[in-house]
């Protein structure tokens, strides 16, 4: 049995999203003796259009059913108007700021590791687990987050904001085994969820549609278009609104050009999106702010890190220094397409030592002194 699924006294909550990792983690600590209570959180609204994210009402059936077959209680848990102000209404407004944002790790945050504890807690639970791909180990009197086995499937990026208290009462039943390893347990469990496909992108956004869902949210009649200009200010045509872009973006510019041109930055104040290259997306580091480290702890300055700069990027070597509640993050080598509103996610090797929100992204000019990028 494995440190992050020893018995604990107490019932632990499950939550519930009705996918076969959430129902693995559950089957597994049924078998393991504890006294689990599973709940799904109902949060983004029904949206026919979107059939790949996940927590709509078909996915609760197959929850609930995965429940009764484990003889387990099930709940389900109205969050939606939590779920729309502290998670969907962010999402849309960093968009219209000219950033990307990152709302899984807001819900992580927000609600299911806030939220679902306080629930939990009127429960009489000692513990939440859930169907992420990650590890935790206790070394002293810290507990220490971990990348999950799968590389294909590892989660850790997501949960970088989990503090002390948050992890020594987190279970993550899964984060040692594959994705292939999971189905498998289903099968032999005869969970029904056993081949229901991955859920994709955003669960509160059909593929594809995230601009319509912001304007949606905003409740915005038209866009605001804006210019799409080149490095020197020239302009190159015309948009429909700046969160219609990401910096990295390629496809979906509307303007034709005799190389590829990507997104290298955004300013929402003038509406301007400026395009280039794929050399101009090469950054020497980032500014980042709002820094959390798992420990507690600050890192010494200048400390060597691996900085992962989205969740689907490879973490590359770096340095980092915090001074107050502002980062700054050098690259050994350059890195492309550092978006502000995503996080920066620090490891050493498999372990998550924290944080930040990227702010700014900075290259070298002519290998002279370090400028802003994006």
């Amino acid at each position: 049995m494995s440190e992050q699924t020893q018995k604990t006294a107490g019932p632990v909550v499950v939550a519930m999203s009705g996918g076969v990792d959430s129902s693995v983690a559950a089957a597994l600590l049924v078998e393991q003796g504890h006294d689990v209570i599973g709940i799904s959180l109902r949060l983004a609204p029904d949206d026919p259009a979107n059939t790949s994210g996940c927590c709509g009402v078909r996915d609760f059936a197959d929850a609930a059913r995965v429940a009764e077959l484990l003889g387990i209680p099930h709940y389900t848990m109205d969050m939606r108007s939590q779920f729309r102000e502290k998670v969907m209404m962010p999402f849309a407004a960093e968009y219209l700021a000219g950033r990307t944002p990152s709302p899984c790790v807001l819900c992580n945050r927000e609600i299911k590791f806030s939220l679902l504890f306080d629930r939990a807690r009127a429960l009489g639970a000692t513990r939440v687990a859930t169907g992420h791909y990650a590890r935790t180990h206790n070394s002293g009197n810290t507990v220490r987050l971990l990348k999950g086995l799968d590389d294909n499937k590892d989660q850790s990026y997501f949960l970088f904001e989990m503090g002390q208290e948050q992890l020594a009462h987190t279970l993550f039943p899964v984060g040692d085994l594959s994705k292939a390893e999971v189905r498998e347990h289903a099968q032999r469990l005869g969970l029904q969820v056993a081949d229901k496909p991955d859920s994709h992108d955003i669960c509160f956004v059909p593929p594809g549609g995230y601009a319509a869902v912001v304007e949606r949210l905003k409740g915005l009649a038209s866009s605001t278009p804006g210019k799409l200009v080149s490095g020197q200010g020239q302009t190159l045509g015309e948009h429909d609104g700046v969160h219609h872009f990401t910096v990295g973006q390629r496809r979906g510019l509307g303007i034709s050009a005799d190389q590829p041109l990507y997104v290298t930055g955004i300013n929402a104040d003038t509406g301007e999106v400026r395009v280039g290259g794929r050399e101009q997306l090469a950054c020497s580091g980032l500014l980042a702010e709002r820094p959390c480290w798992v420990s507690g702890d600050t890192p010494r300055e200048g400390s060597p890190v691996e900085a992962r700069i989205r969740y689907r990027h490879a973490a590359v070597p770096a340095t980092v220094n915090q001074t107050g509640g502002k980062l700054t993050v050098i690259f050994d080598a350059p890195e492309e397409a550092v978006a502000p509103g995503q996080a920066v996610v620090f490891y050493d090797g498999d372990e998550v030592l924290g944080g930040a929100w990227i702010q700014q992204a900075l290259h070298y000019e002519h290998s002279v002194g370090t400028e802003q990028c994006a």
